[in-house]
């Protein structure tokens, strides 16, 4: 049987709803109910070997994280640390800062605020992106913790193709973009990945081609549409975003997208579904 690994997408993890969150009670449950069923939580390594052939354990998944928001810190950081389970974050370098760690939930220390999504945006456009980000302390415990490893989600988060009309413009700004990532993450952490995650999801052929130029070769996308066997192409990597519903939810996900039959069948009827709503829009 052909393998699918299933790539979870979260932002947020906070007290409260909130857009492209995930109630800190629901992450709970969800990566409880996970470690109950026997699922493994992939590093990117091991992710990586399994598009290439590689075998990982049948009940496998990679769960990840984009921006690099603070509660994932407050909250989902101690959630994986109780359950032996371990997730991936794609940071924006450029956003995060310097700073002694702040406490997260399970310390004795009054936590620190988690603004909303368009609080954060908010706060990081006005340069008060501290309020809203890790530190590099904190990616450093998490780390330590073995709770969370981390790779590029670019240095600025910006959409060059909206703001460059030119292409060549457009194509050396993400170039330089890159780059700097790059080399955000080699001083910080002593290493850096070949492992990106694109900004809003966006990417077209130039994308690709400055992410390869610039040495990543596992590129993720915000497409839920799809299946990562062995043999898929790492510059194509499919997700699908947790949504802020409990455990049970997520496991009847997992094992639909999982079967070697129906998997396939749910797969092209929600391609249908973006479709068909992509064309009445």
């Amino acid at each position: 049987m052909t393998q699918h690994v299933p790539v979870l997408m979260y932002h947020h993890v906070t007290p409260g709803r909130g857009p492209i969150a995930v109630t800190a009670a629901h992450f709970e449950s969800q990566i409880a109910a996970l470690a109950r069923a026997g699922y493994r939580s992939l590093t990117a390594e091991q992710f990586a070997g399994h598009l290439a052939g590689r075998p990982v354990p049948e009940r496998s998944v990679l769960i990840t994280f984009d921006d690099g928001y603070l509660d994932n810190w407050i909250y989902a950081h101690p959630v994986l640390a109780r359950h032996d389970m371990h997730a991936v974050m794609f940071v924006v370098t450029g956003w995060v800062g310097d700073g002694p760690p702040r406490p997260h939930a399970g310390t004795d220390a009054p936590l620190p605020a988690a603004p909303a999504h368009e609080a954060c945006k908010a706060l990081v456009a006005q340069g008060r992106a501290d309020e809203a980000i890790v530190r590099w302390s904190e990616i450093d415990a998490m780390r330590a913790a073995g709770t969370f490893e981390f790779h590029s989600h670019t240095h600025t988060h910006t959409r060059w193709d909206r703001i460059c009309p030119d292409p060549d413009d457009k194509r050396a700004r993400l170039a330089q973009d890159l780059a700097r990532s790059r080399e955000t993450l080699q001083a910080r952490l002593g290493s850096v990945s070949d492992h990106l995650c694109w900004p809003q999801g966006y990417f077209d052929d130039d994308y690709v081609a400055a992410a390869r130029g610039a040495g990543f070769g596992h590129l993720y996308t915000t497409v839920p549409t799809g299946r990562n066997l062995p043999g898929s192409d790492p510059l194509h990597i499919h997700r699908f975003a947790v949504r802020d519903l409990g455990a049970g939810w997520l496991l009847r996900q997992l094992a639909l997208t999982r079967h070697p039959y129906w998997g396939p069948l749910y797969q092209r009827w929600k391609a249908w579904k973006r479709a068909r709503r992509s064309a009445r829009a």
